[in-house]
């Protein structure tokens, strides 16, 4: 499992996770919210099972 999540992308998926969890665990959206913990961990394991399916990667590669 070789990472296939760049930098950028890792942090905007960690912060939307987490406002996605904070939101949830605080009552302003539903239980829907608690969705973020994919995009959570998805940029805290920098792997992303779409992406490898349809062949992304956001990472960048050495020369």
């Amino acid at each position: 499992m070789t990472s296939n999540v760049g930098g950028i992308d890792r942090i905007l998926r960690i912060a939307v996770g987490l406002v996605l969890i904070a939101l949830a665990f605080t009552g302003t959206v539903g239980l829907w919210g608690y969705i973020g913990v994919v995009p959570l961990l998805t940029g805290l394991i920098g792997w992303c099972p779409p992406y490898a399916i349809f062949g992304w990667n956001t990472c960048k590669t050495k020369s």
